[in-house]
């Protein structure tokens, strides 16, 4: 095999180099992504529920609930709804929660809760985030 003398190509030596620096360049940029995603994620809403009290039953129905609710979350929020079986029952203008605090959430719903009737309760945040359901049973 004849060798070429007047044609130059890339040393082995440098083209590995240059291998090397894009592939550590394209990781450093894939990493950066990747944090860039955690952190936003780590930001997020997150309530949850630590129990609950129901309102003195008179006759067949029960006038209200109290829930007791926890921000577990990274960050502040607030409280904007409780729903109870996806109906909005209470409107909150909006109710801060700071980050690891608890409040109790007063419910009621004009007909009141029937005794022994199930019912599914959920809470919306002003960004939009529903927590629950938190199910119960009324006394």
């Amino acid at each position: 095999m004849k060798m070429w003398k007047s044609k130059k190509a890339l040393s082995p030596v440098v083209a590995s180099i240059i291998l090397i620096a894009v592939t550590v360049a394209v990781s450093i940029a894939v990493a950066a992504w990747m944090a860039s995603l955690t952190t936003g994620q780590m930001q997020t809403e997150q309530i949850i529920f630590t129990g609950s009290s129901w309102g003195s039953p008179s006759g067949t129905t029960v006038p209200y609930i109290l829930i007791s609710v926890k921000n577990n979350g990274a960050s502040d929020l607030s409280i904007a709804e409780a729903r109870v079986d996806g109906s909005t029952a209470v409107t909150y203008a909006p109710l801060p929660l700071s980050k690891g605090s608890s409040t109790t959430l007063n419910i009621t719903i004009a007909s009141g809760f029937t005794r022994g009737v199930q019912y599914s309760f959920t809470v919306l945040t002003s960004k939009g985030n529903i927590f629950g359901p938190y199910v119960q049973t009324a006394p």
